[in-house]
């Protein structure tokens, strides 16, 4: 989440008046992620008790021809029981508006907190949560093609160029080329496929305790490898700040997974290949991210190098980085 765009406080209390959501009394934007504008919006309820939203304005990443399947996505996962926020539908049931150019759209705040340091608990019940949307969303719908798949990854690295990549960490232009080439060779064909998360980072989860109390930001969601959506999760629970491997994480990750959806032979052999085509996925968005983000913009860019020090490590250790349940 972030903030590109600034409301005046006349348009957004113009905006909430086309929901049945109460008259707007307080907007504050947020500041984390970089892809979308993003406010906490709270307002007096349809019943004067109050009431807490977010608002989103979509500004990166984003086809609009894809707004229906991201939050259809939500209502259909919300009415299956997972633990996601619906989208609120203006007074003429729309999902998103327009304002000038860009589409809003309000969402269900939920309640909890992202968790900077997850614990084992934490983790099993992430798990649980990641395959009951694999499992949920089987009869949904719509479907969506992963834009950030593979072949994206040489176009962000082109976009990048071998100079941009160099003033990040000289490192990282060979990295990058000698990783792909890898990844190429070796990305798995046969998997079984899901609706997937595909972003699902601790600050994406808000936890009760040691309960999900939302899965939220699916603006990634897209059908591709079920197991994949685990790796990116596992890329993102299991490693400490300075960059060391959380191994009561991972096996709590992967066991609260298989407890819902037990992974097959051929998944659990592909996740270390998934797991380094998840660290070059968030190596090369960060990298791209790093060198084209607006000096001005309310966001915080994120280091590409964090995800390049866990693709060595995903390189380096294999199977040794997933403990499964029957080890």
């Amino acid at each position: 989440m972030a903030v590109y765009t600034h409301l005046g406080a006349e348009e957004l209390a113009s905006l909430i008046q086309e929901y049945d959501v109460g008259t707007l009394t307080s907007a504050k934007g947020i500041a984390e992620g970089v892809s979308n504008s993003n406010w906490l919006i709270e307002t007096t309820g349809k019943d004067g008790t109050g009431a807490r939203f977010i608002l989103t304005m979509y500004e990166r990443r984003i086809d609009l021809n894809e707004l229906p399947f991201f939050l259809g996505l939500l209502d259909h996962l919300a009415a299956k029981g997972c633990p996601v926020p619906r989208t609120i539908h203006d007074r003429a049931n729309r999902a998103y508006r327009m304002l000038g150019e860009k589409a809003v759209a309000l969402i269900e705040f939920l309640p909890g907190v992202s968790v900077d340091h997850p614990e084992p608990a934490q983790a099993r019940s992430v798990g649980a949560a990641l395959a009951g949307i694999h499992l949920a969303s089987a009869d949904f719908p719509a479907s969506r093609a992963n834009g950030l798949s593979l072949p994206s990854w040489r176009e962000l690295a082109d976009d990048c160029g071998e100079a941009g990549l160099a003033s990040i960490n000289p490192e990282l232009p060979d990295l990058v080329q000698g990783e792909l080439a890898f990844l190429q060779a070796n990305w798995p064909a046969a998997l079984p496929h899901a609706v997937i998360h595909a972003d699902l980072f601790p600050d994406n989860v808000l936890m009760l305790g040691d309960a999900v109390g939302g899965l939220i930001d699916f603006y990634f969601a897209c059908n591709d490898i079920a197991a994949y959506d685990l790796a990116v999760t596992h890329a993102a629970w299991c490693f400490e700040a300075d960059g060391s491997f959380r191994p009561a994480v991972a096996a709590a990750l992967i066991e609260g997974y298989c407890a819902v959806r037990p992974l097959s032979r051929d998944e659990r052999h592909a996740l270390p290949v998934l797991a380094r085509g998840a660290a070059m996925r968030f190596m090369m968005t960060r990298a791209y991210d790093w060198l084209h983000t607006p000096a001005d913009a309310l966001v915080t860019r994120k280091d590409p190098m964090d995800f390049a020090r866990r693709l060595r490590f995903y390189a380096e250790k294999g199977d040794a980085a997933f403990p499964l349940p029957h080890d």
